[in-house]
């Protein structure tokens, strides 16, 4: 455990809290990458899906752990533990967006059944990425990331050429 720490330069122990979250979605997401491989209406093989689990774990962690590597000299961090609480956060914001998504869609009366599943399709990437945007301000804030997300947004901005937009008065 102190190796441990000492990696993620993890200096109280609540902030062992971001380790723990970021293990726990990785497990929720290699349960659910392994459960797209079986039929929704019969039971699935559970030793197989336990054993796909498994794999799509370690494939996950070394990608992250991989991305970690690439983006800790890029990102402005204090400690490199935020860097896990950057990604939770980046996580928790794209799978809130689709669920707050789809019943504001319905809500605004657009369904696949009354459009052209193409029209359907842009109007729901739309409809998410602007609901993204004010979560991921909205979570990062609740979870101390406010400031890296604000410069994020700007470099982004100035990236893109929106910045000449935003700063138009």
């Amino acid at each position: 455990m102190k190796k441990f720490k000492e990696r993620w330069e993890i200096k109280k122990n609540w902030q062992l809290i971001f380790p723990a979250i970021g293990i726990i979605l990785l497990i929720y997401s290699s349960y659910k990458l392994a459960g797209i491989f079986f039929d929704r209406h019969e039971s699935p093989n559970i030793p197989l899906l336990i054993g796909l689990s498994v794999i799509f774990y370690f494939l996950l962690l070394k990608f992250f752990l991989y991305c970690f590597k690439k983006l800790e000299h890029k990102w402005v961090v204090d400690y490199k533990w935020e860097m896990i609480r950057i990604f939770t956060i980046f996580a928790i914001t794209g799978t809130s967006s689709v669920f707050i998504s789809k019943p504001i869609m319905k809500v605004m009366g657009i369904t696949k059944e009354n459009l052209n599943v193409f029209v359907y399709w842009i109007l729901y990437i739309i409809i998410g990425f602007v609901f993204y945007q004010i979560l991921l301000i909205t979570i990062a804030w609740i979870f101390g990331q406010y400031v890296f997300f604000k410069d994020f947004f700007k470099r982004l901005a100035k990236r893109t050429g929106l910045s000449r937009l935003i700063n138009k008065k």
